[in-house]
C-alpha cells in the first residue's frame, strides 16, 4: 500500500475534469453521492490508510469491525482515486438507470461490506492452505473490489460485446476474469484477493442466492421487478409500452445516444443541430421518428387500457 503523496493532485483534478464533461446533471444520484463521498474521505479521511484498510489480522482477530465499512471509501493516492472513480461513473450510469437509486444504493452498502467479509475468506485461506501467516498481515483499501462486482453486474445486464485486455479481444462475460490477471501482472502491489472477491461478490448476486436473499430482506414482494425500476425509482412501462419512448432502442443504445446529444449540446461534437435547445437524456431526431408520430403512438398505448 502506496503512502499517500501531497502537493498537486492531477489525479483529483482529471476526474473532477471528467466528472465535469459528463455533467453533473446526468450523473444518476446514487452514483453522484457516492463519487462524492469517496472524493471527500481522501481529502479529509476519518482515519490513516493504516487504520482504515482491511486485513485478516485487524479486522476478524482484533474485531476493528470498522474497517469493513472504511477500507472501500479510502484511497492510497489520486490516481488510485481517480482510475477507481471513473469506473465508477461509467458503470453507475448504466447500472443505476437500470436498476433504479434505491436498489443501486442498497447494492453498493451491501456489496461494500460483503467484499470485505470474502476478501478476509480468501486470505484467512491463502494463510492456511499455503501454510503463510502473511496473507493474515495482507491489508487492503479502496473501492476496486466492488467495482469488480458491479462489472459482474453489468455484464449480466448489458450481456454481449467484447473487450480488448492487454491487445487480447475477449467476450466481456469474461473479461473480469482476465482483468483480474492483467492488473495482478502489470501492477503486484495491487490487492488480488480484494478484486477477486468482488468478482465473487457479483457471481453471489447474478447466479446464487444472494439476490433472492437482497429482496427478502428488503421486503419485496413478487409485485414488481426491481430490474424495471428506472431512475426516478418508479416502475417503468411493459416493454411493448415502453418501446414507444425508446424508439425500439436498447439499454446501451440509449445511453450512448445520450451522452452524445449531451456533449452535442455542451459543443463537445462537431456535428451541427439546429439553434432549438435539446433537453438531455433520450432524443430522436426528426427524421427517425416525428413528434406526431410519437404522440400518436401514445394516444394509441392509452386507448388500449
Amino acid at each position: 500500500m502506496r503512502r499517500r503523496q501531497k502537493g498537486l493532485n492531477a489525479g483529483l483534478l482529471l476526474l473532477l475534469s471528467q466528472v465535469h464533461q459528463v455533467g453533473f446533471s446526468n450523473i444518476p444520484p446514487v452514483t453522484l453521492a457516492t463519487l462524492a463521498v469517496n472524493v471527500f474521505l481522501f481529502l479529509q479521511p476519518l482515519k490513516r490508510l493504516d487504520r482504515a484498510c482491511i486485513s485478516v489480522d485487524e479486522a476478524l482477530y482484533k474485531r476493528d469491525w470498522h474497517r469493513l465499512y472504511l477500507s472501500p471509501f479510502h484511497h492510497a493516492d489520486d490516481w488510485h482515486l481517480y482510475f477507481n472513480m471513473v469506473s465508477l461513473l461509467w458503470k453507475g450510469l448504466k447500472l443505476e438507470r437500470r436498476l433504479g437509486s434505491v436498489w443501486f444504493g442498497y447494492i453498493i452498502m451491501l456489496f461494500s461490506l460483503l467484499v470485505g467479509v470474502v476478501y478476509m475468506i480468501l486470505e484467512l485461506a491463502l494463510a492456511e492452505l499455503l501454510d503463510d501467516p502473511r496473507y493474515k498481515y495482507s491489508c487492503a483499501v479502496g473501492f476496486s473490489g466492488v467495482l469488480f462486482a458491479l462489472k459482474v453486474l453489468n455484464n449480466h445486464y448489458h450481456p454481449g460485446g467484447t473487450s480488448n485486455i492487454m491487445g487480447i479481444n475477449v467476450s466481456n462475460r469474461y473479461a473480469c476474469w482476465l482483468e483480474l490477471v492483467a492488473i495482478h501482472l502489470l501492477n503486484p502491489g495491487s490487492s488480488f484477493a480484494g478484486h477477486l472477491a468482488g468478482i465473487l461478490v457479483g457471481l453471489m448476486y447474478t447466479m446464487g442466492p444472494l439476490k433472492s436473499i437482497m429482496k427478502t430482506c428488503a421486503g419485496q414482494r413478487n409485485s414488481y421487478n426491481s430490474e424495471y425500476f428506472r431512475y426516478s425509482g418508479t416502475p417503468s412501462y411493459s416493454p411493448q409500452d415502453y418501446n414507444v419512448y425508446t424508439g425500439g432502442l436498447n439499454e446501451d443504445e440509449q445511453f450512448e445516444r445520450a451522452v452524445r446529444n449531451s456533449l452535442n449540446d455542451s459543443g463537445g461534437s462537431t456535428r451541427h443541430y439546429s439553434n432549438e435547445r435539446r433537453p438531455y437524456g433520450f432524443w430522436l431526431p426528426p427524421e427517425e421518428l416525428s413528434a406526431e408520430e410519437l404522440r400518436r403512438q401514445r394516444l394509441n398505448r392509452f386507448e388500449r387500457w
